[in-house]
């Protein structure tokens, strides 16, 4: 049996929102970023908080991300990224999953800078299935090669 989709936290996304994949964890596309290309760095198993992450897990999460920070960068034409994790709901975690936020930036695309915090905060409009696929497809193909 195939699953089609994913536990992330409370929510089961498609695997087609999957674009990247290693032993412990998915890059997926986002179903409310706050700018385009804002993507996440997911570990496979379901932890709620950082800390109950193994070593290894910790260690692919964080070259994953950097990994993945390098191709959002050039897709999007960024000059900056962010990288957030939100660790428990006091921190602004709302998914009960621990993940990373990569974030494409660009000169004054918020005023001041660390309002893109506030931004993470808002409710943003979410996505089609069909606008993330087509965005997973796109980022995929960095990491076919």
């Amino acid at each position: 049996f195939c699953s089609m989709s994913f536990v992330f936290g409370q929510v089961k996304p498609s695997l087609t929102q999957v674009f990247y994949t290693t032993t412990f964890t998915r890059g997926v596309v986002n179903l409310k970023p706050v700018v385009p290309g804002h993507v996440l760095v997911v570990p496979k198993r379901c932890t709620l908080k950082f800390n109950e992450l193994t070593p290894e897990e910790v260690s692919d999460l964080w070259l994953t991300a950097q990994k993945i920070g390098t191709v959002i960068e050039k897709h999007y034409g960024a000059t900056s990224l962010t990288f957030a994790l939100q660790d428990g709901p006091e921190a602004g975690q709302t998914i009960k999953h621990v993940h990373v936020h990569v974030i494409p930036r660009r000169p004054g695309d918020f005023e001041p800078t660390d309002a893109l915090y506030y931004e993470l905060e808002k409710e943003r409009p979410a996505r089609s299935e069909e606008v993330m696929e087509k965005e997973a497809n796109e980022l995929r193909l960095y990491f076919e090669q």
